[in-house]
């Protein structure tokens, strides 16, 4: 009996907890399904779906004649949803009937994989319940649009599986132009140009789109629709002329190949405003080519040599210790300051210069002795009066990379009995390119430092949104009126009888200092061969009258043996600046006023149509008497001064009557349509006006008959 009930008990027992174990089992079914089922819904719809950023079309990037510089074109992924689950799913019979035709259209549109390996994939993924097979990345819209109306993917997403996702790719329309200063911005790299610098306007905002995650771990978008549509970036009008740079860029190429250079640059800048029409960086490759790797122009602070001179000159000139008329002895072109020898480039004509001529000559010595004569017991001085040019700080360009410039200060511990004459020259300092020609700009444009800008404006689908104006650097003007007077005409000196002769025009003037510094390398200015490394440079500005455009050119280390600022420099600078003014009017003088003679004089006036003569004589307002005729054709002129006497063929008479017409003195163009309507086959020897015909003119012809005619001249 006590066995039966132990037995008994333990039935129960077990019972009881069965059923406990069921009854928490249903409580917690109960509060997942009724309590918690938000919540675990949410998450499991998390691990399948995810919101995905999608980026905005960036901005565009235009020179200042609206050129496209940069812009962003569309880029599709083409993919299919080969085992749709919606209520429109692609059908057995749609995919078996229309993959074949489907595979044959994209190997012929996107090559590099054949009609059967295309089928092959979409019946394996069907039969293996794969959702998404990638079709092609890359697509342009054009493709989309034929791949739109491909079997099976021109019945869409739900029916036939056609996903379309949408990419961007920068895109640059002139290559490699500019290709520094337009730069780029990428993440988690500093960003370059005007890509990064202006990237605040440029990326738009990001939208949002779901996507669903799908067998093979492959994310779709769960619709063609975004949550959250993004908005497009702004664009931006830069100050680049891209013919001028191209002019820039193919010309410091030539030079640098010419000279087998390591680098170089090159800026033109507008003096009133500061805006950078053109901006060129090259430099070798390892295959011996040049591209545009780094902003020598912007970054590359360096010691200027001889260009530096206009600084030290204009401090003397501002104290008040030197005029262009004042002298300096500077002997055989060497002196020696402590234990180091300064010389000249070339022995001096004459020992004694005027300061005018030290410039002109680019005499090291005369800029040294001149410097050290007057600043020598207070060195600060000349310092000051550097660093109020503005010479002591960076201009805080637009763009990011400016080179930081170092004058030299007296409490400096790298201060040095020779460094003061030193810097007269250009040594023991440090400026960019840009430095340096902000410090020239400012005297073209009478004493005021203009910032360089590389942008005009921001638009937003067409709309002004900012416009950049011009910024003063510095006190204005940072230089008195007398000063630079003074600093002009040595600038235009330079160009008409001294080192930069080279760049003389004879349709405008020039004025602008040539440089040569020899350049540190590894801490030495010369290798273990005692060999120097040169930078060659020309800074200045033109039309030399009334400046409207500054320029620099610094070319660094040619190794063929030239080396000098005018003649390694100097081309660039000129083929620039001859650009530029051929293309600008309104610098150009009246001709009329330069070459009356012109004006009123006829020119001679070759035979042909008479209808087609009077429209041009009178566009160039020249009178005409005789030959009233206007649907015949002009044959012998007889100019006088002023007016062309014209005076009548009798080709279409002549062409009735079967008789071969005179033709000599007209162009072939001419001859062609009056002799082959006439029913002559023509022939054509030599170039020109005609001078003779066979058969001549007044002989009798059959239609179909040849006619041949010389020409020359």
């Amino acid at each position: 009996m006590e066995v039966k009930k132990d037995i008994m008990w333990r039935v129960i027992l077990v019972y009881v907890c069965i059923c406990l174990f069921g009854v928490s089992i249903i409580t917690k079914v109960a509060i997942i399904q009724f309590k918690e089922g938000d919540m675990w819904r949410a998450k499991a719809k998390s691990l399948t779906t995810q919101e995905f950023v999608v980026d905005a079309s960036r901005g565009n990037i235009y020179d200042t004649g609206q050129n496209l510089l940069a812009t962003s074109l569309p880029y599709y992924e083409i993919g299919m949803d080969v085992n749709t689950e919606y209520l429109e799913r692609l059908s057995d019979t749609d995919f078996n009937a229309q993959t074949d035709s489907l595979s044959l259209a994209l190997a012929n549109l996107l090559k590099g994989k054949t009609s059967r390996s295309w089928f092959q994939d979409f019946r394996k993924a069907r039969a293996s319940g794969d959702r998404y097979v990638q079709v092609a990345k890359d697509v342009s819209y054009r493709q989309l649009q034929l791949i739109r109306k491909f079997p099976l993917f021109r019945l869409g997403k739900n029916k036939g599986g056609f996903v379309v996702l949408q990419t961007s790719k920068r895109e640059r329309p002139f290559q490699l132009l500019a290709s520094r200063t337009i730069g780029y911005e990428r993440e988690a790299i500093q960003p370059i140009g005007l890509e990064g610098a202006f990237n605040q306007y440029l990326k738009g905002t990001s939208g949002q789109r779901l996507m669903q995650k799908i067998s093979g771990g492959a994310w779709m978008p769960v619709s063609d629709e975004n949550e959250i549509d993004p908005e497009d970036g702004s664009d931006i009008v830069s100050t680049i002329d891209i013919n001028i740079q191209d002019v820039a860029e193919h010309s410091l190429l030539l030079q640098l190949t010419k000279n087998n250079a390591d680098h170089g640059c090159a800026i033109l800048m507008e003096v009133k405003t500061g805006a950078v029409k053109a901006i060129a960086n090259l430099s070798r490759t390892d295959s011996g080519t040049y591209a545009e790797s780094y902003n020598y122009a912007i970054g590359a602070a360096t010691e200027p040599g001889s260009t530096f001179k206009l600084a030290s000159l204009m401090a003397a000139m501002e104290d008040g210790y030197i005029t262009l008329s004042d002298t300096i002895d500077v002997g055989n072109g060497s002196t020696k300051f402590f234990d180091l020898t300064v010389k000249d480039s070339h022995p001096p004509e004459k020992s004694k210069m005027t300061v005018e001529d030290v410039f002109e000559q680019s005499s090291n010595v005369g800029a040294a002795k001149l410097i050290y004569r007057y600043y020598a017991k207070n060195p600060q001085k000349f310092v000051d009066r550097l660093c109020k040019f503005n010479l002591n700080v960076p201009l805080g360009l637009a763009i990011p990379g400016e080179g930081k410039p170092k004058i030299k200060s007296t409490k400096d511990k790298d201060w040095y009995g020779t460094t003061l004459p030193w810097m007269a020259y250009g040594y023991e300092l440090l400026l960019a390119p840009v430095q340096t020609l902000a410090l020239y700009n400012a005297v073209a444009n009478d004493g005021v430092m203009v910032r360089p800008q590389f942008v005009k404006e921001v638009r937003k689908k067409g709309i002004l949104i900012k416009k950049f104006l011009p910024e003063i650097v510095g006190t204005s003007p940072m230089i008195s009126r007398k000063t630079i007077a003074m600093a002009k005409k040595m600038m235009e000196g330079v160009v008409l009888k001294g080192t930069g002769k080279a760049l003389k025009s004879s349709t405008f003037q020039i004025a602008g200092k040539t440089g040569t510094a020899q350049v540190l390398v590894n801490g030495s200015y010369k290798d273990h061969n005692k060999k120097a490394t040169y930078q060659a440079s020309f800074v200045g500005y033109f039309p030399a009258e009334n400046p409207r455009y500054s320029c620099i050119v610094v070319v660094s280390a040619p190794s063929t043996g030239e080396y000098y600022g005018a003649q390694v420099a100097g081309p660039v600078f000129k083929d620039i600046a001859e650009k530029v003014y051929s293309g600008s009017l309104d610098l150009h003088k009246e001709i009329n006023a330069v070459l009356p003679e012109y004006a009123v004089k006829a020119p001679a006036v070759r035979s042909g149509s008479l209808q087609d003569l009077r429209t041009v004589l009178s566009g160039l307002t020249i009178k005409t008497s005789g030959a009233h005729d206007k649907s015949g054709w002009v044959g012998s002129q007889v100019n006088d001064s002023v007016t062309v006497t014209l005076s009548m063929l009798k080709v279409a008479s002549d062409l009735k009557k079967n008789i071969v017409p005179n033709v000599i003195g007209m162009v072939a163009q001419d001859a062609l349509f009056l002799l082959e309507n006439g029913g002559f086959h023509v022939k054509l020897n030599g170039s020109g006006v005609i001078t003779r015909q066979i058969p001549e003119a007044g002989t009798r012809f059959a239609n179909g008959s040849t006619i041949e005619l010389e020409l020359a001249g």
